[in-house]
């Protein structure tokens, strides 16, 4: 998962593959609270691992369920009847599929709580679900603005005397998580007598309410509807746990890749984008994403647990819909628009106002910024795209923590006038697909040109290494550090028995071709060995010094390093990156310092480590290495010519890492746009 402040995307062009989603959010909270609320352990598997889940988990822990987890498997052990432990402070981040059904299970099960959440949270109205429950006799108080989390729910001395003899109304046209919290929690209260439910005006997003009636039915509760204003409970319910339930992928995530498909054609022969774990046949609502994208052009088939798209009709087809029946996915919609011939109009969607951000602002806004026209009202928006190629623009797109808004705006990467885009804070997709970037890569193809490369290239111990290693990290790219790789073949080959001299020079280079080297976490990774250690011994520096004599390694070498260029970008460090491996890299910096400050550097650092060293010596060594490096024949160290050479004598290494962004940064087509 990407946790940079922001994450650049090069310009997209094609993608094919297959892609396997996470659970769906919508429905692994509402079958965590169903477990907790159950007599007996349901065993939960494909549970979604996001920070919803992560906050409505440890809400159950605290409350007093046993919850054991095994991956994307968990075992929950439920109340089953038994009182919640309380007093309790429970913090629900911002999810609302936790803080809104959570507030009406406690507040009928009795204890005193208080629930909270992020500032959005506390921004998210929970009114209309406060006052039906208060219309039952639940005392619930609000701890800041009325309407709005923070809550207190005050039953010390167990539930009062519930009023349940007249039906309970609750408005259905803010957010459908309202009803859904008295569906599930009044259940706990149906003991001699059914329980009545109506819904004061139009409900919204029925589809949820639909998984809701659903997943009840398989924790033992079957709820009568007519037509979707009247809901009764019969008397008696008691929830009863299923064993064992299955979590459906998250057909909201799905509409991404559905999109994509239907945006892109494969350069390659492959057809399409397959997704795993969701299928025609799903119970969320979103899946009738599918009739959308199909009315747009999108070619969609599938079976009961996966989707196959390609690219029809193009352009897309511009639509008028309303989107009461996928609220979520519709999103993915507005940028589809971008792609269509003509003006997309999406009614019908005023929830978007009260989720995660005003989600209709959200989107006008930084559609706009693309070069879209933009028409937004109460419960609509209008997307009319950029009229040619020439019309669209960079735009660094501000994501508001809202993890939809992230994910739909990486598909305006694949543009028409191949401009880059940028995503500020990718991180906040951890809500409901913590790997979005990885799987957005893992099928989307592109030209090697287009991937961008830093090179940052100097001499011995100026610190070059640990500077790319932060900027890689800063930006969330991937990293080389070339100098590792001569180590690295050294220490391969002497594993496999090859000595390393001109008789295993052939050998040795078809090692090189396709060693598993990875640099992560601060480790040098050799396949599953960390070998950071292991290469940074005096005799695996005199090896990597016999291996980079055999010219048929080097030129193996090179490829590999070559194959570090993948999305979303590299920073390379090295001696030769700007000047031999990347010399077309759009940014080459030359990392310099005083042989006096390497050399003290270099005296602390093995100090540090319990070896005894001489500042004279390390200094003399290191300007004799200098020269010879600098007069070798093949690759001398030099800056390239279009090199920016940064003197860090001075400099903390933060120091050094803001000033290679800065640059990287006055490179970008939306730099003025990400100065806020």
């Amino acid at each position: 998962m990407y946790s940079t402040a922001f994450l650049d995307l090069p310009p997209l062009q094609a993608a094919a593959g297959e892609v396997h989603l996470p659970g769906s959010k919508s429905i692994s909270n509402r079958v965590l609270l169903l477990a907790a609320l159950s007599n007996g352990t349901t065993t939960v598997h494909d549970l979604l691992a996001s920070d919803d889940t992560r906050v409505m988990l440890d809400a159950l822990r605290q409350i007093g369920c046993t919850v054991d987890e095994a991956g994307s498997t968990v075992h929950i052990t439920g109340l089953g009847g038994r009182l919640p432990q309380s007093p309790a402070k429970l913090f629900l981040g911002n999810a609302g599929t936790a803080m809104r059904p959570l507030t009406a299970a406690l507040a009928l099960l009795g204890g005193e709580f208080e629930l909270s959440g992020v500032p959005r949270m506390h921004e998210r109205p929970i009114g209309d679900l406060i006052d039906a429950l208060r219309q039952l006799g639940c005392q619930i108080d609000y701890l800041g603005n009325d309407g709005y989390p923070p809550l207190k729910i005050a039953h010390g001395q167990g539930v009062p005397p519930l009023a349940l003899a007249e039906p309970i109304r609750v408005r259905g046209d803010v957010s459908s998580q309202f009803l859904t919290a008295l569906l599930m929690a009044l259940p706990l209260a149906a003991g001699t007598q059914a329980i009545v439910i109506e819904v004061v005006g139009e409900l919204i997003s029925k589809p949820y309410i639909a998984i809701t009636l659903q997943l009840l039915a398989r924790f033992g509760i079957v709820v009568e509807h007519q037509n979707w204003q009247r809901f009764t409970i019969p008397a008696g319910s008691r929830y009863q746990s299923p064993g064992s339930i299955h979590v459906e992928a998250d057909a909201s995530s799905a509409s991404y890749f559905i999109a994509l498909g239907a945006i892109t054609s494969s350069a390659s022969g492959q057809k399409g984008i397959k997704i795993q774990g969701v299928g025609l046949d799903s119970i969320q609502g979103d899946i009738r994403f599918v009739e959308a994208a199909r009315a747009m052009g999108a070619v969609v088939t599938g079976g009961p647990n996966w989707l196959q798209i390609e690219r029809g009709a193009w352009p897309l087809k511009a639509i008028d819909l309303d989107c009461n029946h996928i609220p979520d996915a519709a999103m993915t919609l507005a940028v589809m628009a971008l792609y269509a011939q003509g003006t997309t109009t999406l009614t019908n969607i005023a929830s978007w106002r009260v989720k995660e951000t005003d989600r209709i602002a959200a989107m006008a806004t930084e559609l706009r910024k693309l070069g879209a026209t933009v028409e937004e009202g109460a419960d609509y928006i209008r997307v009319t795209p950029p009229a040619q190629p020439a019309d669209w623009k960079a735009a660094s797109i501000h994501t508001y923590d809202d993890h939809r808004v992230a994910m739909c705006f990486s598909l305006a990467a694949f543009n028409p006038a191949r401009l880059p885009v940028r995503i500020e804070d990718p991180k906040c997709v951890a809500k409901t697909f913590p790997d979005y970037f990885e799987a957005l890569f893992s099928v989307a193809q592109v030209e090697t040109a287009h991937i961008p490369v830093i090179c940052i290239d100097g001499p011995t111990a100026s610190g070059k290494g640990t500077v790319a290693a932060a900027v890689a990290q800063r930006l969330g790219y991937r990293f080389l550090d070339s100098g590792a790789m001569y180590r690295i073949t050294a220490l391969a080959a002497l594993r496999a028995g090859l000595a390393i001299d001109a008789d295993h020079e052939a050998r040795i280079a078809t090692l090189a071709q396709t060693l598993p080297v990875r640099f992560e976490g601060g480790k040098v990774w050799l396949g599953s060995d960390d070998v950071t250690e292991a290469i940074r011994t005096e005799e695996a520096g005199m090896n990597a010094s016999r291996v980079s004599a055999l010219p048929a390694v080097r030129t193996a070498l090179v490829d590999l390093q070559h194959s570090f260029q993948r999305l979303p970008g590299l920073v390379a460090d090295g001696r030769d990156m700007g000047t031999v491996i990347f010399p077309e890299a759009p940014l080459k910096v030359y990392l310099t310092a005083s042989a006096a400050c390497r050399a003290e550097r270099r005296y602390k650092q093995l100090i540090s480590k319990g070896f005894s060293a001489s500042i004279e010596d390390l200094r003399a060594d290191l300007e004799a290495r200098d020269a010879r490096d600098s007069s070798r024949s093949v690759a001398p160290l030099k800056p390239a010519q279009d090199a920016l050479v940064l003197d860090n004598s001075d400099l903390t290494i933060e120091q050094a890492v803001e000033q290679v962004l800065a640059w990287w940064q006055e490179r970008q087509p939306f730099a003025a746009s990400a100065q806020r």
